[in-house]
């Protein structure tokens, strides 16, 4: 789950990370009431869940309450477009209204999960503002790392060597290696996934604030952060992956033509892969789960069918805790009852598997069948190409 950086920005707050003044603002009154009251020049910034808002014309500058106004006139209610947007973009609803920062020197710390080692890492880098993705193409030296251990978390000789790395002295160390600190316990006490400060800066009157902010949460732990939860904009979510949420169906819509529906997150990446490397594109990652009930497997499917790039689906499924008997005659209801004409291919091994492809050859519906991955895939592709 991700939040705005309004939010996560209260958030840090808590646990003694600094941040600028401001306030949230709806309409173009309420951020200039805000730019009165802050009494400085201010930053008018788009509350979106997507980086890369400056480039696209969500940030701006306001020298006083007029032009805070007109600023905010200008980003409310425009369909911000940048790289983590869908195509159409998101509509900004909300812009955040603090004090602008007078910028020495702009940093990048994080906290998230080293999924290779199985533990949390912290990372920092002196190439702050940039997108961490691109230094880490370009310049991997630039970041450095240090992994907390699982028992013991991250211990104060680590936070300091952060602190040294991004150049930090005197007093501005002793600051850094608190902040480090303070949004590691961050991370831990509100179950997060990642909590990024990209830029941190050094203001030229020696102050070390999180200027931006994002925490991302695990969906998993979302049943002890009830406050969190309460965050929640549903307005930044796709209207099919907020109607996958509601059935515990594991939805991203993506480009491509050929929907997915696959049990296990790990299988079903896999399943991308193979699409693509069949000359297909994926229409979405779509993670019915070990133990789909018929519910969920026609929810999948009206999910599914509703994206209008799909031209064919493509099951992949292992049967372990989901029989393949269970899926087949899920299957088949979901096609009945939602009157499915999209191509079908199933592709499924594991518990009663010949049961199940005997009820799916039986049941008289337009399926395909695959004994392997790589002839499922191929199957799908070509039906979506056949079905533009």
């Amino acid at each position: 789950m991700k939040i705005h950086e309004y939010q996560a920005k209260a958030i840090l707050r808590e646990f003694g990370v600094a941040v600028p003044n401001g306030e949230v603002a709806e309409t173009p009154s309420q951020a200039r009431a805000v730019a009165q009251k802050l009494g400085s020049r201010v930053v008018i910034k788009a509350q979106v869940h997507a980086g890369g808002r400056g480039k696209a014309g969500g940030i701006k500058l306001a020298a006083n309450p007029d032009e805070a106004e007109a600023a905010a006139r200008a980003i409310l209610g425009m369909r911000l477009k940048t790289p983590q947007t869908p195509p159409e973009g998101i509509e900004v609803r909300k812009v955040l209204v603090e004090e602008a920062s007078p910028i020495s020197q702009e940093l990048y710390l994080s906290v998230t999960l080293d999924r290779v080692r199985s533990t949390l890492v912290v990372m920092a880098s002196e190439a702050g503002g940039m997108e961490i993705e691109e230094v880490a193409r370009v310049s991997p030296h630039k970041i450095l790392r240090e992994w907390a251990d699982p028992a013991l978390g991250l211990q104060p000789f680590q936070a300091r060597n952060l602190a040294f790395a991004l150049g930090l002295t005197g007093d501005l160390h002793k600051a850094g290696v608190t902040l480090t600190q303070n949004l590691f316990r961050c991370y831990l006490a509100r179950d997060c996934s990642l909590a990024e400060i990209n830029p941190l800066v050094v203001t030229q009157d020696g102050r070390l604030l999180a200027l931006d902010a994002k925490l991302n949460f695990d969906d998993n732990a979302l049943f002890r952060q009830p406050a969190i939860v309460a965050m929640r904009d549903e307005h930044e979510e796709t209207p099919l992956e907020l109607d996958a949420s509601r059935y515990g169906l594991n939805y991203v819509k993506l480009d491509g033509n050929v929907g997915c529906m696959v049990n296990g997150a790990g299988l079903a990446m896999a399943t991308m892969d193979i699409v693509k490397l069949s000359g297909g594109e994926p229409a979405n990652f779509l993670d019915v789960g070990g133990g789909a009930s018929a519910e969920q497997i026609e929810n999948a499917f009206r999910i599914l069918s509703s994206d209008r790039n799909v031209r064919a689906v493509l099951i992949n499924v292992f049967g372990g805790i989901l029989r393949c008997d269970r899926l087949a005659e899920g299957v088949i209801a979901a096609v009945k009852k939602l009157g499915v004409t999209l191509p079908v291919v199933i592709r499924m091994e594991g518990t009663n598997v010949e049961l199940g492809r005997r009820m799916l050859a039986e049941s008289g519906l337009n399926f395909s069948s695959a004994e392997s991955m790589g002839e499922a895939a191929e199957k799908a592709v070509a039906l979506a190409r056949a079905g533009r």
